[in-house]
């Protein structure tokens, strides 16, 4: 579960920008922090999201705005986040230097991850050309169409269900400065719906020239992800991969065993996972060997229902 907001984007801390009828005080630079704002729709005095929106832009240099954090924009299980995104694409002009924009960050405590009702996300990557960095949160009705951007070195889309064809949107995107991609793909019950045949793109590599980190990861698919992506011709250029937070079980694990291929890893993230204790043993020594750090932390027990074996992803609901 998601507890904690950001408290950090494009190396910047994050500074919520003040509600309504707070307490007047210095604001900081326009440039030196990570703005998040977002309103309280159950508080007594709370505003709608524009009107805070309309405040921002008013008090704040944007031309010096480097990060936003677009945080609870109201009701946002009734109210998807177009007019949000329109919002934001409307000041392009003057959000001259925004180099990172993460849309949604909405802790469990607020709202459970797949009520989060997106929308196409892609107009910003439109309308800012020189963007580095693009995360969202939550993948109901999320729509990513094909695109493309120079500039973009790191995309994250976190969900507990991430449709295929948000997948397929991102796969055949031209993203020739991509260095960092992370995907939460979920589980069906919540719409991630995803095979191991939608991310084939993904793993040829010949999209991606510049990707170095690839997380594929809270799926319950994992053990078919860790089997596909030793074989994976993208595995030779990347240093880090994650496929941490999924139900990754000694099945997965053995693809991993019998496999080198990850020699020129730096880092291999699986932590939160199904693996029994041999196996947790035997991947600790056959990757000190082959000179890759491993996390295997959050061994997690598999439930038994009616004689069946259930295994959970890391964030669902």
């Amino acid at each position: 579960m998601i507890q904690a907001h950001l408290d950090a984007l494009h190396g910047l801390p994050a500074f919520d920008f003040p509600a309504a009828g707070a307490t007047d005080s210095a604001l900081p630079a326009a440039g030196a922090v990570a703005w998040r704002i977002s309103v309280e729709p159950y508080s007594d005095d709370s505003e709608e999201f524009s009107e805070a929106w309309a405040r921002f832009v008013e008090k704040v240099d944007l031309s010096a705005v480097q990060a936003l954090i677009i945080g609870q924009w109201g009701e946002s299980y009734e109210v998807n986040s177009s007019s949000i995104v329109e919002l934001v694409v409307e000041q392009r002009h003057r959000l001259t230097s925004l180099r990172a924009l993460f849309l949604a960050d909405i802790t469990q405590e607020q709202q459970e991850i797949s009520w989060i009702q997106q929308s196409d996300v892609t107009p910003v990557l439109g309308a800012f050309p020189e963007l580095v960095e693009f995360g969202i949160r939550g993948g109901t009705e999320l729509q990513f169409p094909e695109t493309g951007h120079a500039a973009l070195r790191r995309l994250t889309i976190e969900s507990g269900g991430l449709p295929a064809a948000v997948v397929h949107g991102v796969s055949s995107s031209n993203f020739p400065a991509l260095e960092f991609l992370d995907l939460w793909l979920g589980t069906d019950n919540y719409g991630g719906d995803a095979t191991i045949e939608d991310l084939a793109v993904i793993l040829g590599g010949t999209k991606l020239p510049s990707l170095r980190h690839l997380g594929l990861r809270n799926s319950e698919i994992q053990d078919d992800i860790a089997k596909a992506i030793v074989t994976a011709p993208i595995l030779g250029q990347l240093t880090t991969v994650d496929l941490s937070m999924g139900t990754l079980s000694d099945d997965g694990a053995q693809a991993l065993l019998d496999t080198s291929s990850f020699k020129g890893l730096e880092f291999l993230d699986l932590h939160y996972h199904f693996l029994s204790d041999t196996a947790i043993t035997e991947l600790t020594r056959h990757c000190a060997e082959l000179g890759v750090r491993v996390d295997l932390s959050e061994q997690t027990d598999a439930d038994e229902y009616d004689d069946e074996i259930c295994r959970y992803v890391a964030v669902s609901e």
